[in-house]
């Protein structure tokens, strides 16, 4: 059994890719307003970390209303992502991805990370994205009914071990 001051402590948080009416593109926030993003640069999805007391179902539905003025009507948990030494401070992440079928309301044009876009799936391998992204966005979009669960360690920029599992 793993000492307790040995456990990982990540930062747990959401993130979600929503789906236009058609199924063809993705709403995705291009993160260029911060000099100090570590994200900078670089299109993503839209989440944040939970708050105490939240689940990540209402942390989720959160986030989305505050980042893209969005009101979830459907969504459903595609997997969970473990991030290792993540970024410049080497963070741990726990991470919950979901896929949003269906909402309500207008998006907004931007928000305090960057520019909202419609971008078209068969579009998303030539964003600039971190490169452990596109291990695991596949899997968001396939259909397969089963979660992934996935473990990432970086080392700088780059994903130095990588697995998934699926049951």
């Amino acid at each position: 059994m793993q000492n307790a001051a040995a456990r990982p402590r990540p930062i747990v948080g959401t993130l979600a890719y929503i789906l236009s009416p058609d199924r063809t593109k993705v709403l995705l926030v291009h993160r260029v307003y911060r000099e100090s993003d570590e994200n900078l640069g670089k299109w993503n999805g839209v989440g944040g970390h939970l708050e105490r007391g939240e689940d990540a179902g209402a942390c989720m539905t959160r986030e989305i209303l505050e980042e893209t003025g969005l009101r979830v009507r459907a969504m459903e948990l595609r997997g969970t992502v473990v991030w290792a030494d993540f970024g410049p401070k080497k963070e741990d992440w726990l991470g919950f991805v979901f896929l949003v079928t269906a909402w309500e309301g207008e998006p907004f044009a931007d928000n305090d990370e960057g520019t909202l876009s419609w971008v078209p799936l068969d579009s998303l391998g030539s964003l600039p994205m971190w490169k452990g992204d596109r291990l695991f966005l596949p899997m968001v979009f396939d259909g397969d009914p089963r979660p992934f669960h996935a473990y990432m360690r970086y080392e700088g920029d780059e994903p130095a071990d990588w697995r998934c599992t699926r049951l």
